[in-house]
């Protein structure tokens, strides 16, 4: 995504900016443990610091990045055991998320879910690796809010958005299969089929476990 900002009210402004910074992360083109430095990014994005500090605090939030007076803000880092430990809570919460979805949200499911579906199609022709982490993303987090379990949401920020930096599974090549596993999971929900969309999440996340094993042994 590239950054053109022409006039904008203060609360659209800085959501767009988190965006760019988001899907930056997401694509690596901001790394793992990389400063990220107001005076140039204010610069790069054409901005005021005002707003980019608006926006840092909303990524902090989000758990990407971390911030305090001695090293500034910097895009989060984590070691290869907290990376292969965050993916495997999210299997756990993944499929209490879909088979509480699927037992409660059936009707929304595809109203909220296909349109997400449709952006990551998108993405792979041209490859996008940004962008379809950012709608991976919120096919994700749309089914942990439609479970409507309160306590599963607020696992977002603390493991969900760490686990996504951090994306072998993101690799062109993975993406399509992701996708169908996707739909199917959608389907399941909407069909009210707690077992079967718990299940599907639970060996989505596995096949990219699979993937980060190979790829930290590699």
């Amino acid at each position: 995504m590239e950054a053109n900002f022409d006039w904008r009210e203060r609360p659209r402004l800085v959501e767009e900016v988190a965006s760019v910074i988001r899907t930056r992360i997401y694509s690596g083109k901001y790394a793992p443990g990389r400063p990220l430095r107001q005076v140039e990014l204010a610069e790069d994005l054409r901005i005021s610091r005002t707003p980019l500090r608006e926006a840092l605090r909303i990524l902090e939030r989000e758990g990407l990045v971390t911030a305090d007076t001695v090293r500034g803000v910097n895009v989060i880092n984590a070691t290869p055991r907290q990376i292969l430990d965050a993916y495997q809570l999210r299997q756990v919460l993944d499929g209490l998320a879909a088979r509480l979805a699927a037992l409660s949200a059936q009707g929304r499911a595809v109203a909220e879910l296909q349109p997400i579906l449709q952006r990551q199609r998108q993405m792979l022709d041209p490859w996008d690796i940004g962008e379809y982490t950012a709608a991976n993303v919120d096919f994700h987090t749309r089914i942990f809010y439609l479970s409507g379990n309160e306590y599963v949401i607020r696992q977002i920020p603390t493991i969900y958005m760490t686990s996504q930096i951090f994306r072998p599974g993101a690799k062109h090549e993975r993406a399509a299969d992701a996708i169908e596993e996707h739909t199917a999971i959608m389907h399941a929900i909407a069909q009210g089929d707690a077992p079967l969309a718990e299940r599907l999440a639970i060996g989505h996340v596995q096949n990219t476990i699979d993937m980060v094993v190979a790829w930290q042994a590699a």
